[in-house]
C-alpha cells in the first residue's frame, strides 16, 4: 500500500509531525512519501492509496494567505521553508476525486480546547470527504506551545497515530 503525507508548515511543527507520521507508516510496511504542499501538485495524489494531510490551525481553521504571510515573516520563525503559497485551503480545492480512497487529517494547534482554538484538521477532513475520500480515522490534533514549538511528547504522539492509521487501513482492506 502506498501513502502520501502532505503538509503545510510555517514554524516547522507541522512538518515535523508529518515526517513522524510518515516514518511510523513506513515502519508498519507502507510505501510512503512525505512532502510540503508546495512540492506536490494536487493532481499527483491520484496514484496513492492513502492520503494524509495536515496543517497548522490559524484563526480557528486552516490558514489563509494573510496568516501564512504573517507567520513566514515572524522574526522568531527559524523554519527554513515556511509555506506561503499555495496553502492547503487552495490545494484541497483542486484535489481530484478521491473515489473512495483512504485519507486522514491532522493539525497543529495550541493546547487548549478546540472550542477556543478551532481545528484545521476538521476543515481538512471535511474537504477530503467532499472530494470522495474515506476517512480511516477522525481528525487528530498535535499541540504547540505559546512559543510556537512542539509541546513535549507530540512527536511520539504522531508515531502512535501513524501506527493507528496503518492498523485501520489494514483492517479496512481485509474486510
Amino acid at each position: 500500500m502506498k501513502a502520501l503525507v502532505v503538509y503545510e508548515s510555517l514554524y516547522g511543527n507541522t512538518a515535523a509531525i508529518g515526517e513522524a507520521i510518515a516514518e511510523s507508516l513506513r515502519t508498519h510496511g507502507l510505501e510512503v512519501d512525505a512532502h510540503p504542499v508546495t512540492k506536490v501538485a494536487a493532481a499527483e495524489t491520484a496514484g496513492w492509496d492513502l492520503l494524509v494531510v495536515g496543517g497548522p490551525t490559524h484563526a480557528h481553521g486552516m490558514s489563509r494567505a494573510a496568516t501564512r504571510k504573517s507567520g513566514a515573516g515572524d522574526q522568531k520563525n527559524t523554519f527554513a521553508e515556511p509555506t506561503v503559497e499555495p496553502g492547503l485551503r487552495d490545494w484541497l480545492g483542486s484535489l481530484p476525486a478521491g473515489a473512495g480512497r483512504y485519507a486522514a487529517a491532522f493539525d497543529t494547534r495550541f493546547d487548549q480546547s478546540a472550542l477556543l482554538t478551532g481545528s484545521a484538521a476538521r476543515g481538512i477532513a471535511r474537504r477530503l470527504e467532499h472530494h470522495g475520500f474515506h476517512l480511516v480515522v477522525g481528525p487528530e490534533s498535535f499541540f504547540v506551545t505559546g512559543q510556537n514549538r512542539l509541546a513535549e511528547g507530540q512527536t511520539e504522539h504522531a508515531e502512535v497515530w501513524g501506527t493507528t492509521l496503518a492498523e485501520h487501513v489494514r483492517q479496512t482492506i481485509t474486510r
